[in-house]
């Protein structure tokens, strides 16, 4: 299995590389600032800017939920992405939003999509070359793709908890688990789905901005109760972090983990699933 990641010097010594294409997903909690504000400040020469929350589906009150096989294609043309390229993703934080973009793009298709450890937050920390201009692209066309394998929808989550047919967990703060504490998005119950396991994103990422090595990143998983043999199913608050869990795993091997694309947004707002509060 190749390695989801690589590091700065790996890619400082590709960037010109005809067959690499980087890609700057930068992304923000709601309030807390904008991915394309943050890209035009500087990012890594020759990236494009993929924006979590425009390439998505437009009928749905769901944020950033996948879009269709057809226009993320499109979208992906339009940056002049092609399936045959090693495509580095990052974003401004470290390890982030980037997680989102890399699954975004394995469901839809793209075979060799990697993250860059500690994202353009190292890079900048090592003096490495950034710039403000948007680079010109040769727009791509792309058949479309998708791995229905790797998402799992409102239905199919219900389903693998009634028969225990995989373990859900749920990347947010142990207080939102909890229902200690509210959640971000307005009119949303707080607690957690029966049966999930509680594994904060952060716990996976070190203070740099890198992904945990594997033995911290197994240690984590397994302290959290997560059996590393069987079905797995990744959830956050809106499929953003629910991404760098599933990362984490396919750092172990695990390139099989699903992400509920509707995550808590989804599942806190209805009136017809169940929620539960405390450990």
């Amino acid at each position: 299995m190749a390695d989801p990641l690589v590091s700065t010097a790996w890619l400082a010594e590709h960037l010109g590389d005809a067959d690499v294409q980087v890609i700057d997903a930068t992304w923000f909690m709601p309030g807390e600032g904008r991915g394309e504000d943050s890209y035009a400040a500087g990012h890594i020469p020759g990236a494009v800017f993929f924006d979590i929350d425009a390439v998505s589906d437009p009928d749905t009150a769901l944020p950033h939920m996948l879009a269709s096989p057809e226009a993320f294609a499109e979208a992906a043309g339009r940056l002049g992405l092609g399936r045959e390229a090693t495509i580095v993703v990052y974003d401004a934080q470290g390890i982030f939003s980037a997680p989102r973009a890399w699954w975004n793009l394995r469901v839809m298709g793209f075979p060799n999509v990697r993250i860059l450890n500690g994202g353009l937050k190292k890079w900048r920390a090592e003096g490495r070359p950034v710039e403000t201009v948007t680079p010109a692209v040769a727009p791509s066309r792309l058949p479309s793709a998708y791995h229905p394998e790797l998402v799992r929808d409102l239905a199919a989550v219900k389903s693998a908890l009634a028969d225990a047919s995989a373990q859900l967990v749920d990347a947010r703060a142990a207080a939102r688990f909890r229902g200690e504490a509210p959640e971000p998005r307005a009119g949303l119950r707080s607690g957690h789905m029966p049966g999930a396991r509680n594994l904060p994103w952060s716990g996976l990422v070190t203070a740099e901005g890198t992904l945990e090595d594997e033995g911290e990143l197994r240690a984590a998983f397994e302290a959290a109760g997560v059996d590393l043999s069987r079905p797995i199913i990744t959830t956050c608050g809106s499929g953003v972090s629910a991404a760098t869990l599933a990362l984490g795993l396919a750092r172990l091997g695990r390139e099989d983990v699903a992400v509920y694309d509707g995550s808590w947004t989804e599942w806190g707002g209805r009136p017809d699933t169940e929620v539960v509060k405390g450990d």
